[in-house]
């Protein structure tokens, strides 16, 4: 009998969990979406992608960046300096190019730093055993 409370108490647990967890999992989910909104409306106030507000300095996209095709490049470094130059003249891109299309969250280097993080993270537990 006393066994049957215990699993029935462990049993409730589990489903208060999941349940908690649901709801949490809605609440970020719409946070998430307006917090997306919210960043790609100041972005296509200058015409930039998610993308390319990753800081340069950190090892995996310093290196994503460097096996990048040069178009990646080229654009990148064109949208950067458009939005500096934008921001010194306090104009939107939309003053200029009012019917542009913008991809603001297209991924074209992410794929590649998702990959290197993997590697990185193999190579580390392949390696392991050699720091004891």
């Amino acid at each position: 009998f006393f066994l049957f409370i215990e699993l029935t108490a462990s049993i409730q647990t589990i489903i208060a969990t999941m349940a908690l967890r649901m709801v949490t999992d809605k609440v970020m989910g719409f946070a998430a979406k307006q917090y997306q909104n919210v960043l790609g409306n100041q972005l296509s106030q200058y015409g930039l992608r998610y993308e390319d507000l990753l800081i340069e300095e950190e090892r995996e996209v310093k290196e994503a960046l460097a096996l990048a095709d040069s178009d990646v490049l080229i654009g990148r470094t064109r949208r950067l300096k458009r939005a500096i130059d934008l921001n010194y003249k306090r104009k939107s891109l939309q003053d200029y190019a009012p019917n542009m299309e913008l991809e603001l969250f297209k991924k074209e280097i992410y794929p590649d730093i998702e990959k290197i993080r993997a590697r990185d993270q193999e190579y580390a537990q392949l390696n392991a055993h050699n720091k004891q």
